[in-house]
């Protein structure tokens, strides 16, 4: 029954040890790492344009998986050089998108 017992508690402490997220990067590394020089893929979005406007009952009992609408697919594109990239100092605090800053 002791063995039970310590086999139960060494488990419980070592998972809850493992589920932490560890990072490569610790110190300077990780504070001065540049998230947006490394490439990423591109994300597939799923996105439905239509809504369910069902209430009451009919919105309980609706069932998602036995939906026969076709699902449409997203390709979100990123561009590989930003113009905000290029800047530095002031210019580049007070950059404003929706603007021509060329």
């Amino acid at each position: 029954m002791k063995k039970a017992v310590l086999i139960l508690g060494f488990l419980v402490i070592s998972l809850g040890a493992f589920a932490q997220k560890r990072s490569d990067f610790q110190g300077p590394k990780y504070k001065n790492y540049k998230y947006w020089q490394h490439d990423n893929a591109p994300t597939v979005v799923y996105s439905s344009d239509q809504q369910k406007s069902l209430t009451g009952p009919a919105y309980k009992n609706y069932k998602p998986w036995r939906n026969t609408k076709e699902v449409s697919k997203v390709e979100v594109i990123t561009n590989g050089t930003n113009e905000r990239q290029k800047l530095t100092g002031p210019k580049y605090k007070n950059y404003k998108p929706w603007k021509n800053n060329s």
